[in-house]
C-alpha cells in the first residue's frame, strides 16, 4: 500500500472542495486498485457529488438545514452551533473508497471526490490518500 497526507487550507467559511485533481495525480503510475480518501478530523467528511452545477451549495444549504447553526448542541467549545461540525460526519463519512483502473479514478462523468468542512474554527486540513494496488 501507498500512502501520503496532503495538507488543505479550507479557510474560515464552510466549504465543498474538489480535491478530485489531486486524487487523480497520486493514483496516476498506478495500474489498478482501490484509493482510499480519509480525513482524520472530527468535524470533516468527504463526499462523491458534482461540483460547480450548484450541487456543492446546495450539499451545504441541505448541511445547515439539518444541521442548524445555533445554541441546541450539547457540544459547546469553539464558535457557535460547533456542536454540529460534530455530528456532521455521522452524514457526510470522513472517508470514501474509489476504484483506479489503469492509473485512472473509475468515477462517473460529473462525479468529484470532495471534503466537506463546516468547522470554521480550523482553516487547514489533512487529507490522507492510501492506494491498495491489485
Amino acid at each position: 500500500m501507498r500512502s501520503e497526507v496532503i495538507q488543505v487550507h479550507t479557510g474560515r467559511q464552510e466549504v465543498v472542495l474538489d480535491l478530485t485533481a489531486r486524487c487523480a495525480d497520486f493514483v496516476a503510475a498506478a495500474a489498478d486498485g482501490l484509493l482510499h480518501v480519509f480525513v482524520p478530523h472530527a468535524t470533516a467528511g468527504v463526499a462523491i457529488l458534482e461540483t460547480g452545477a450548484g450541487s456543492d451549495d446546495d450539499l451545504l444549504h441541505a448541511l445547515a438545514d439539518l444541521l442548524p447553526k445555533d445554541d441546541r448542541w450539547r457540544h459547546r467549545h469553539g464558535s457557535r452551533g460547533h456542536g454540529r461540525d460534530h455530528v456532521m460526519p455521522a452524514f457526510v463519512p470522513p472517508y470514501a473508497t474509489i476504484p483506479v483502473i489503469q492509473g485512472q479514478l473509475a468515477l462517473g462523468t460529473w462525479q468529484s471526490i470532495c471534503l466537506v468542512d463546516l468547522n470554521v474554527d480550523n482553516p487547514d486540513r489533512e487529507v490522507r490518500l492510501s492506494l491498495l494496488e491489485g
